[in-house]
């Protein structure tokens, strides 16, 4: 689904913040992103959902290579994926409801499933008694939740998320978690950029790790057993 081929970005003329990342993701596959503040992983994600176009190297997505596609034509690969900001990005003159929804009418779904479709969303990750209520009242951790059922509401083929559960207590991080997991199980593959390293041990998932823009994977050996039995 993507590839990452001797890939580097720099901002204007400065230095690189990223040099030679190589990594292909398969789909259907879930991997963490980490490492140290600093190390690259904003830089890197904006470059996955195609906030930024890389300075050097090739980037396939959906077999396409997107490093000089005319940007008419990004428009249909960014519908299929979803991005969870670590800055929620809500339209704060939008409800609870209306925010999550947004993704469902742009693709012209009917108001009926909308309804439908958004309000259990809602209820799942407990805030089904928020839907007329507007991001600025918000808690951060509720809009975090917000942010979270819009990304996923549309059910996209990749789905990222930066910090997602950086503002959550450890019970709605593990439900959001799961919910992840979920997704992934029907096919979505799936990026999470994360400090939380209980999650990171508890899920078991490869993690991708940057180091000073330098990129290597790490494969849990949990997860490399439950490759050889066949689980994956």
């Amino acid at each position: 689904m993507i590839k990452f081929e001797n890939v580097g970005l720099r901002y204007g003329i400065g230095p690189e913040v990223l040099g030679d990342i190589n990594f292909t993701l398969d789909p259907g596959s879930f991997h963490f992103l980490t490492g140290p503040s600093g190390a690259g992983k904003t830089s890197l994600m904006s470059l996955i959902y195609l906030g930024r176009r890389p300075t050097r190297g090739l980037v396939t997505m959906f077999g396409q290579n997107i490093s000089d596609l005319d940007r008419r034509k990004l428009v249909p690969i960014r519908q299929r994926i979803g991005v969870v900001f670590q800055d929620f990005r809500l339209l704060p003159h939008l409800s609870a409801f209306d925010n999550v929804a947004l993704p469902l009418r742009i693709l012209g779904r009917p108001e009926k499933e909308i309804d439908n479709n958004v309000n259990e969303l809602l209820d799942w990750v407990g805030l089904g008694d928020k839907t007329n209520v507007l991001p600025p009242t918000m808690s951060g951790g509720e809009q975090q939740r917000i942010a979270i059922a819009r990304a996923v509401i549309a059910r996209p083929r990749l789905l990222l998320a930066d910090e997602p559960t950086g503002n959550l207590d450890d019970e709605i991080g593990f439900r959001l978690m799961h919910l992840f997991d979920q997704l992934n199980r029907m096919g979505t593959t799936i990026v999470i950029a994360t400090h939380n390293q209980a999650i990171i041990d508890k899920l078991g998932h490869p993690c991708l790790v940057l180091d000073s823009g330098h990129l290597h994977v790490d494969e849990p050996k949990n997860w490399i057993q439950k490759k050889i039995e066949g689980v994956f």
